[in-house]
């Protein structure tokens, strides 16, 4: 069976919820395919087989029904920048067109509150003609898009909130008309009626689009931050390229107060460089030939050269906004209730409407009143504000966090982070700093620490752990020469061996690692040096040959600044905090005293730790887990929410859920504040768009509101819903998770 693909469709003429419920239930319906359709952002993200339905399949399906699609990264984002713009200005031209012809409209309105004013004294203030000429335009010039869009609504058999305003207005015009050239003089008009709601749901139109425009401005200024231009070095000459056409391999020129075009590797020159974009962090890093730069950030010292390594899609700011893109292009579970009900919302209410037209005339014996109470009920009406409710609060909230270095791989998980009580993490670059340097050197009796390193430093360059890598990095500075071991073996949390020139068996790792290999370790002036050590929070590497031990090697990890104040603020949060490491107890004891934790377990393997989180989730507890390694991802698998440190291995971050960009504990409670922020938005939100509709379709129906003041209210329900959603932007975190 092929393997499926993901793709993600730009969807063009959506007008409500009830035309991406719509969309989505019909692509749902081809066979092997998964589509998710986000009203707020225009998007589908739609996973298929191939080998059995093609994209191109997917996109006639879509047109068929009336609407426009086309794949995301086939968009050239600065012409759909102007096309979005061009639309804008389309809408605001309707808009003042129908405003001005609205203005008469509104002016009689005003005077019917000074009932002694002489143009209040005649039952109509304007001669009626005049009234159908400037409501016909509204209707029909300024109201043409709801005509066209409801008419395709239909044609695919079903009915959005389009098909609302044209039957309400129509309604009223119609009936308007008919009275004013049948020469019914007694019988009152409602062209105003059929004007306003136009003119004020164009309006809301507006503010809904520049609202949403805001609210997806952290994606818009993450995809403005790549340069649109390169300075490609080649023989001697400096030529500038536009950024698609840079490979892998060239070498580029990056001057004092560039933006980086790719993610490179310096191979002249010494810069420091702002990556405050990727990471959140304001202070510049120090860069030298060999490190690593990405895409987006800005040089902030002399010029220096770099080979591209990674670009176009392939660059870290890449895959950023394009974890962003399918965070905002999932849907959370609690819009699941709101989708369903936006897909049957317009037939419900077109069917409540002829039933109050029907039983209002019956009971009355007035037409014009049953109509007012029938138009009323169906322009009040919003699908849009329940399906505004939860993308744009996830809009906002996932961008927010971006701009802080917190990326959200699906919005189940922000979801999911709310409910943490209990958070377990690792030691190793999670509370300390992941960086350990060597302390001190021990060797066993008759070993000389040549020898002793020779052996460790030759281990250690095969593995990836980051006491090796330590190790490694102190031997070549002390020009050791090493060898290549033969036969390498790594057991996560354990240790390495393998064999050297002569065959010897040779192993380097834990107490417990050794010990399991039947090596004793009795040394008395070696254990004083290790109770020495461990004072210091030091963690200890042992190092044998065949059965006979060599010696231990110490290394000290500084503990994060920031990590007690991290442990304090998740402690404020509600959230218990527990350490499991793979390092020995009386470190792991020190280390966990030092920071606040109250409970921690020390000598434990990746599958150790796994177990652990399942007992305490058996225990009743919701269970977060952060952790920055290889030995880290069984247990960031099995955590109800796991967080990946954004400077460890790549295991560990496709294994998370929610990846820090900074290597700061603190930003796990910033996360999980985050997530209680915007999940209240999200109910915030659903509430609002819940009891508007309950109460304002019940009022209508009654015959308590008017034409004009419930297309008013219908129009600025969205716009209420959006405004809500972006004061998340304003998002700062408190013990609580408050909003500032």
């Amino acid at each position: 069976m092929a393997s499926k693909k993901t793709v993600s469709l730009f969807i063009k003429g959506m007008e409500c919820a009830a035309c991406s419920s719509r969309i989505e239930k019909r692509l749902n319906r081809l066979p092997d395919v998964e589509a998710s359709v986000n009203f707020a952002t225009e998007k589908a993200q739609v996973t298929f087989d191939p080998s059995v339905t093609q994209i191109s399949d997917i996109i006639k399906i879509i047109e068929k029904i009336g609407y426009g699609a086309i794949e995301s990264e086939k968009i050239d984002s600065e012409k759909q920048r102007l096309l979005e713009q061009k639309l804008r200005k389309q809408t605001l031209y309707y808009f003042l067109l129908a405003l001005f012809c609205s203005l008469p409209f509104l002016l009689q309105m005003v005077m019917m509150f000074f009932p002694n004013h002489s143009m209040a004294k005649t039952e109509s203030e304007m001669p009626r003609l005049i009234q159908w000429g400037l409501a016909t335009i509204v209707e029909f010039i300024a109201g043409a898009s709801f005509f066209k869009a409801a008419w395709k609504s239909l044609r695919s058999g079903s009915a959005n909130m389009d098909v609302l305003v044209v039957l309400g207005t129509g309604m009223a015009y119609l009936y308007s008309s008919i009275v004013t050239f049948g020469g019914f003089r007694h019988l009152h008009i409602y062209f105003e009626a059929s004007a306003m709601i136009i003119t004020l749901v164009l309006l809301g139109r507006l503010l809904e689009d520049m609202a949403k425009n805001r609210a997806g401005s952290a994606m818009h200024s993450l995809l403005s931050l790549q340069p649109p231009i390169g300075h490609i070095e080649e023989d001697g000459h400096i030529s500038d390229v536009v950024v698609s056409q840079i490979q892998t391999g060239n070498i580029l020129v990056i001057r004092s107060g560039e933006r980086v075009p790719v993610d490179g590797q310096i191979v002249a020159g010494e810069s420091s460089f702002d990556e405050a974009m990727l990471t959140g962090e304001a202070m510049p890093v120090v860069k030298q030939a060999g490190d690593t730069v990405f895409a987006a950030s800005i040089n902030k010292g002399g010029a220096v050269r770099i080979k591209a390594i990674a670009v176009g899609a392939h660059t870290a700011l890449a895959g950023i906004i394009r974890m962003v893109e399918e965070a905002q292009g999932s849907k959370a579970p609690i819009q699941k209730l709101a989708d369903k009900i936006a897909g049957i919302f317009v037939p419900v209410v077109i069917v409540i409407a002829f039933l109050t037209l029907a039983v209002s005339w019956l009971l009355t014996g007035s037409f014009s009143s049953a109509l007012v109470s029938a138009v009323s009920t169906l322009v009040i009406a919003c699908p849009c504000s329940l399906g505004l409710a939860v993308p744009t609060a996830i809009m906002v909230g996932t961008g927010a966090g971006a701009k802080k270095g917190i990326l959200i791989r699906n919005v189940d998980a922000l979801e999911r982070a709310k409910n943490i009580n209990y958070l377990v993490v690792d030691k190793t670059g999670t509370i300390t700093e992941g960086k350990p340097e060597v302390a001190t050197v021990a060797c066993s009796a008759g070993i000389k620490e040549e020898d002793l390193l020779t052996v460790a430093t030759s281990l250690a360059s095969q593995s990836s752990h980051p006491l090796s890598q330590a190790i490694a990095s102190f031997g070549r500075d002390k020009d050791i020469t090493i060898f290549l071991p033969d036969h390498i073996l790594e057991k996560a949390g354990l240790g390495v061996t393998g064999t050297d020139k002569n065959h010897h068996k040779i192993r380097m790792g834990s107490l417990r690692f050794l010990e399991e290999s039947g090596i004793k370790i009795q040394d008395s002036a070696l254990s004083q040096l290790h109770q020495d050590e461990h004072k210091k929070e030091s963690s200890f590497v042992y190092i044998a040959r065949d059965n006979q031990y060599l010696g231990s090697i110490a290394l000290a990890d500084p503990v994060r600044p920031t990590s007690k104040k991290a442990v304090e603020r998740l402690h404020d949060l509600g959230i218990e905090v527990a350490m499991l490491t793979g390092d020995n107890d009386v470190t792991a004891q020190k280390i966990a005293e030092n920071v606040g934790i109250r409970h921690y377990k020390a000598g434990l393997l990746p599958e150790d730790k796994a177990n652990e989180i399942q007992s305490l989730k058996k225990q009743g507890h919701y269970v977060g887990m952060v952790g920055d390694g290889i030995n880290d991802a069984p247990a960031l698998a099995v955590a109800d929410v796991s967080f990946a440190i954004g400077a460890g291995s790549d295991i560990a971050i496709e294994s998370a859920d929610i990846i820090l960009m900074k290597s700061n504990l603190e930003e796990v409670a910033l996360a999980i504040s985050l997530s209680r922020a915007t999940m209240q938005k999200m109910k915030q939100n659903l509430f609002f768009a819940f009891i508007y509709n309950v109460l304002g379709i019940p009022l209508a129906a009654f015959g308590f509101l008017n034409p004009v003041i419930a297309g008013a209210a219908m129009a600025m329900s969205s716009v209420s819903v959006v405004s809500n959603s972006l004061l998340l932007s304003r998002w700062s975190a408190f013990p609580s998770g408050e909003i500032k």
